[in-house]
């Protein structure tokens, strides 16, 4: 498992090495995908927001998104030829999604869903110059740190929701103190690291010419492993604004 991302797994493209041969997946062509997949991602969550903010309830559209979104990921994952058609689906539906969450955290703190926005794409082009000069080593060792902090803040959010069933909830993670603020930011670098391992993937994809197609599940992987960072964003910045 080269990346933590569950959709850029190592074996994703092994199993698929030499069937691109006639039209092969390129470097070029997954940024084009992911450009497309960020504008219909946009597309939707403006639509919400502006529901929002025009005084309409936006719950059954963020309930769709959510619930949509996590299944038709789902089904990528396991299906990476049907990416074409699914990758842009999972875009529209998180959009639906982010674009109540973003109006909800913009209504309570003013210019929050700008800063968040700008400080990921931030990450993502520091985080790229950085990988392509070489500055970073994806060694094993790396990678496996990088997974390991992953599962368990995975495993941390997962016990949080079950507990809050009981009216419970994991200390400090939702916090504004000092603490909760660290945590926050811990969880921050986590997902960005985790660009650096898709990054990787990507570029190995490349060199083992994976079926054109590919270009749109790694668009897709990258659009998780975005989401997940500015959503990590919004909450760091809500912490420090309270």
């Amino acid at each position: 498992m080269r990346s933590s991302n569950p959709s850029l797994k190592d074996s994703t493209f092994s199993k698929l090495r030499g069937q691109g041969i006639d039209r092969p997946m390129t470097l070029q062509g997954t940024v084009n995908k992911t450009f497309i997949l960020l504008v219909l991602l946009c597309a939707t969550a403006f639509y919400t927001w502006n529901q929002y903010f025009d005084g309409k309830q936006v719950a059954p559209l963020l309930l769709a998104g959510v619930i949509g979104a996590f299944i038709v990921s789902l089904i990528t994952i396991f299906v990476p030829k049907a990416s074409p058609f699914l990758a842009p689906l999972y875009a529209m539906l998180e959009g639906l999604a982010l674009g109540g969450i973003s109006a909800m955290y913009e209504a309570k703190f003013s210019g929050i869903t700008t800063q968040a926005v700008l400080l990921t794409f931030s990450v993502l082009f520091a985080l790229l110059i950085v990988y392509k000069l070489g500055l970073i080593k994806v060694t094993k060792n790396f990678r496996l740190g990088v997974m390991s902090a992953t599962l368990g803040i995975a495993i941390v959010y997962l016990i949080d929701f079950v507990l809050r069933f009981f009216g419970l909830h994991v200390p400090f993670i939702h916090e504004t103190g000092v603490v909760g603020i660290i945590i926050s930011l811990v969880i921050v670098g986590v997902a960005a690291l985790n660009l650096v391992l898709d990054f990787d993937f990507i570029e190995r994809g490349v060199e083992q010419r994976a079926p054109k197609y590919m270009e749109w599940y790694a668009g897709f992987g990258l659009m998780l492993t975005l989401v997940w960072l500015y959503l990590e964003m919004l909450r760091l910045l809500s912490k420090l604004k309270n």
